[in-house]
């Protein structure tokens, strides 16, 4: 009986260690996220990160460059100043648009 608790304890430990080390992606990821904002209409085709309208799949489905429902991340702040080929400012938008003729 006296091995039970030992066994326990380190079992628990060992557990805590690896949820610990398992979350600290997360954390740096949503770190990552704050210094980024989703800018529409900038992504290349095929190169956006997600949003991309109905019936896509997300992530590298635009199919056009500057689609103005797709978006991409880009440095907080970045996205107004980026150039949009097709969006009404010629710059990109925080919110998805409908394209202007090139």
């Amino acid at each position: 009986m006296s091995h039970t608790v030992p066994a326990a304890a380190t079992l628990a430990l060992a557990l805590g260690a690896a949820l610990t080390l398992a979350s600290a992606p997360l954390h740096a990821q949503d770190a990552k996220s704050m210094d980024k904002e989703k800018c529409y209409g900038v992504a290349m085709k095929g190169k956006n990160d997600c949003a991309a309208g109905a019936g896509t799949t997300c992530a590298g489905s635009s199919k056009m460059d500057h689609q103005g429902n797709a978006w991409s991340y880009v440095a907080k702040g970045t996205c107004e100043k980026t150039m949009s080929k097709t969006s009404p400012t010629g710059h990109g938008q925080l919110e998805a648009f409908k394209e202007k003729k090139a």
